[in-house]
This record gives C-alpha cells, structure tokens and sequence, in this order.
C-alpha cells in the first residue's frame, strides 16, 4: 500500500465528526425550534410562532441553546459512525472498486447503531437544554453547558439516565445514517457515472440534499420518539411502548410532529456535512474519492 493510500485510510475517519460539528454551528437553531414542536402536547403552534416567543422572551440567542451539547453529540455520534463506516468499507474494498448497495445499507445500519449508542448522553443534554427555556424556571434544569449536564444527570438521577431513550437514539440513528451515509454515497457514484457530473461541489450538493430527503422521512417518527423520552421526568413514561401510545392519541400525525423543521434542519444539516467533508479530503492531502 502507498504512502498516500495509507494516509488516506488513516486521516478520514475523524473527518466526519467535524464536518457534523461544523454543519451544527449552522443548523442550530432549526434543531432547537424541532425540539419545541416535538414536545409540545396540544400541538397547536406553528413553527413561525415559536420561534417568535423564544426571541420575544429570551432573546435571539436562546435559539442556541445547547449549542456546546450539540457540538458534543456531533464528536461522538458522528465522528463514531462515520470511522467504521469509512474505515470497514475502504479496509474490506480495493481502490477502484465499488461496494454494493445492499452492503454499504447494512454497515450504514452497524455504524449508525454504534454512533446512535455512543452519542445518546450528549443528545440527551442537548434535547434538556432546548428545551429549558418553555419551561417555568422553577422546572428548568439550568445546565451550565454539555459537560456539566452529563455531570448533574450522572450525580442526580444515576448513570442509567445518561442513556435516557438510548433505545429510541440508536433506532433513529441507524435509519439516518442509512438515509444520510449509504443513500449519499451510492447516489454520488451513480451521478459520476453519468457524463453531467465529476467529483465537485456541485454533484456533493445534490447527493447530500437528496440524501438528507430520504433520511428526515425515515426517522421522523423514532425522532418524536427520541425526543419525548429524553424530555421525560423520572416516570413519565414506563417504557418506549407508554411513550407510543401516549403520542399515538394525537392522532398519526403526532409522529411527524416537526416534520417541515427537521427535514429544512437536516437536509441543510446533510448538505453542509458532506460538503466539509468532501471540502476536507480534497484540501488536506486526501487522495481517494470519499465515495467510491
């Protein structure tokens, strides 16, 4: 193996940590207003009027709340994800050779269950912290920033609450990171086949917003999921199965609560990631495609 083929196999694993660490500066605030809608009970404020109450009463900054959680959850969950499947995939592939689909599904699948698990405490603090500024003071948990969150869930609840709707998470990130990382990268090599696109910005964009598109449509429902749960207060909901049958009496559509601000929040979220990404491996000295 070359010099640059190994450095290659070496450098881009963490690459996908930042580029979703660098899309979250961005998507923010989206991510924030999705939350609100998720956990709302009545369901009768629309995605304008949050976000109007949160800047009326606490300003334009509260829409980064959790910001530091949020940064967080992006360096485990997706540096995670993105390792393995970068990693298995050039490891059990030679150069030039291309993976088939159904393989690059089912190692999305394993990745996306490992980030989702690793990721679930910073994702837990990141929904809370979201979330604090609806609630009464007397109920907000007030967390300074991610780490010390982690340390008040860990010194006041227990270690089993940093992996609050662990279950949930990993469910959803195994579906997204099918949606966003296989779905992205089988997209971009059908595009380079064809005599209209090559390895630029331009084919990185539409693969990335078609992949975000199919990703928000799988996970919308374990999202409301996910979300609710980690929310909850200690007995809220006595498992995953109280929690769908709580949401279910808002009717079927009370699972796609926040669609319209989780897909205008991922697909910006998927554009952005894959565009540091790609912007990373061709500007530090990666040589191979990202996707082959």
């Amino acid at each position: 193996m070359s010099e640059s083929s190994k450095k290659d196999r070496s450098a881009r694993w963490y690459f996908g940590g930042l580029a979703g660490a660098g899309a979250a500066c961005v998507t923010h605030p989206l991510d924030l207003l999705k939350v609100h809608l998720q956990t709302q009970q009545e369901g009768k404020l629309s995605i304008v009027k949050v976000t109007t109450n949160i800047v009326r009463h606490q300003g334009v900054l509260a829409l980064y709340n959790g910001l530091s959680a949020s940064l967080m959850r992006q360096l485990t969950y997706s540096t995670t994800r993105f390792a393995i499947y970068e990693v298995v995939k050039q490891n059990f592939t030679t150069p030039g050779e291309n993976m088939p689909f159904y393989k690059k599904v089912l190692l999305a699948g394993v990745a996306g269950a490992c980030g989702g698990l690793v990721g679930t405490p910073a994702d837990m603090v990141n929904v809370r912290m979201q979330n604090d500024i609806k609630l009464p003071k007397e109920q907000r948990r007030n967390y300074k920033h991610a780490i010390d969150g982690l340390i008040q869930v860990y010194r006041k609840e227990g270690v089993r609450f940093l992996f609050s709707g662990a279950t949930t998470a990993t469910s959803r990130a195994v579906l997204v990171t099918i949606g966003q990382i296989s779905f992205y990268d089988q997209i971009k090599q059908l595009l380079l086949t064809t005599v209209y696109f090559t390895d630029n910005l331009v084919t990185h964009f539409t693969a990335s917003i078609m992949a975000g598109g199919i990703a928000t449509t799988f996970t919308q429902p374990l999202d409301v999921l996910k979300t609710r749960t980690m929310n909850a207060k200690p007995g809220e909901y006595k498992n995953l199965w109280h929690c769908v049958t709580v949401t279910a009496k808002l009717g079927p559509l009370g699972f796609f609560k926040g669609y319209i601000p989780a897909f205008v929040r991922l697909a910006p979220h998927t554009v952005l990631m894959f565009v540091f990404f790609e912007q990373m491996r061709i500007n530090f000295g990666i040589d191979a495609p990202a996707t082959k």
